[in-house]
């Protein structure tokens, strides 16, 4: 998620979650290109984030090539081309995102260009459509000619379309409606290709529901974010079956310490700062005891001039916190709703059918 998902955040997502997949913040591969000589700043991060995935968007293929060759060295376990975010400067002024679902002939350009320059998979993650070119064979022939054009295998779907009018990404994810039944009837039509599913899953909960009704993989966005503690200390035990690490809130922040003084001003300019390190703890305590006025106490700590370290900011903040909030372990499994994917059997539309005379097929 730009702007979220940035190496802070993937760094307190991995010391609370040894195994679930991380992705980047979008990156533009102009960006990429672009920043040669300060390539450390956009896409160094420690061994620890691995699984770790790249995510990059754009829309010429000479900066998309050049992008993932600079990735290369980074050691990234798969590069994702972005084809699904709905935002005016990505979508309209930068004319990528999801605007490329328009153009599969040139998604599978894309895909074969960033497979011909790394050695790790590559995968796509997009919309149901955009605007009134939402229909299910519409969606079909997309994946279709982007998986023939290219080596692609592995598509993230995000079950609702976009919506190009002018209304903000935030709208984008709650206005139009999710329709659960495309994303498994593209396993009943694709089942040589493997499809993570994306959108309105709020809790590990619902994540085994979709992986129950026969999904092969689950993307959790802004829940992952916002309800960070209740959501990723429940992932390896209750999705990969992982022995519990047996940490708690205190025990995680201690951790994140460490990292986030070491990082302090290492950008230069400043950067980043006690404001950008603690961001991601933002949903951190939800819904606890104390979480209000933890964040009016950070709002005023940011102000401080006494504050320079992220251990003064913890020394000055948490006293809001109660130490049964801060010392105890992930709560009971938070539950999800219960009909979330109810009858989406029921709901499959029509098989599709291949239109191959219109793919050159990808050998």
């Amino acid at each position: 998620m730009m702007d979220w998902t940035d190496n802070h955040y993937r760094t307190v997502a991995r010391i609370i979650s040894k195994h679930a997949w991380l992705y980047t913040e979008m990156l533009a591969a102009e960006t990429i290109v672009h920043q040669q000589g300060d390539l450390d700043r956009f896409l160094a991060f420690s061994p620890e984030q691995h699984p770790i995935v790249l995510q990059i968007g754009g829309n010429n293929l000479d900066n998309i090539a050049k992008a993932t060759r600079l990735a290369n060295s980074y050691g990234y376990d798969e590069i994702n081309l972005n084809c699904g975010c709905p935002s005016p400067r990505v979508a309209g002024h930068g004319c990528f995102g999801v605007r490329l679902m328009l153009d599969p002939k040139f998604v599978g350009e894309a895909m074969s260009v960033i497979a011909a320059n790394t050695d790790v998979p590559v995968s796509v993650k997009c919309r149901i459509g955009l605007d009134d070119h939402d229909s299910y064979n519409e969606l079909c022939d997309f994946i279709y000619k982007v998986s023939s054009l290219s080596p692609t295998k592995h598509f993230i779907i995000h079950s609702r379309k976009a919506l190009l009018n002018g209304i903000s990404p935030a709208d984008n994810r709650r206005i139009p409606p999710l329709k659960y039944e495309y994303y498994y009837a593209l396993l009943r039509d694709f089942p040589d290709l493997r499809f993570t599913i994306n959108g309105g899953i709020n809790c590990v909960d619902e994540v085994n529901a979709a992986l129950r009704e026969g999904a092969h993989g689950v993307m959790v966005g802004r829940a992952a974010y916002n309800n960070l503690w209740n959501t990723l200390a429940h992932v390896d035990t209750a999705i990969y079956g992982a022995p519990s690490s047996g940490l708690t809130r205190r025990q995680v922040l201690e951790q994140y310490q460490v990292y986030g003084d070491a990082v302090l001003g290492t950008y230069g300019n400043g950067r980043p700062n006690i404001r950008d390190l603690i961001k991601p703890l933002f949903g951190f305590f939800y819904s606890e005891p104390g979480n209000n006025l933890w964040k009016r106490k950070a709002d005023a700590a940011f102000q401080m001039k006494n504050i320079t370290t992220v251990k003064s900011f913890f020394e000055e903040t948490l006293v809001a916190i109660p130490d049964a909030v801060l010392d105890s372990h992930a709560a009971e499994l938070p539950s999800g709703r219960k009909d979330l994917f109810a009858n989406v059997r029921g709901l499959l539309p029509p098989l599709y059918e291949t239109r191959e005379e219109e793919v050159v097929v990808y050998a």
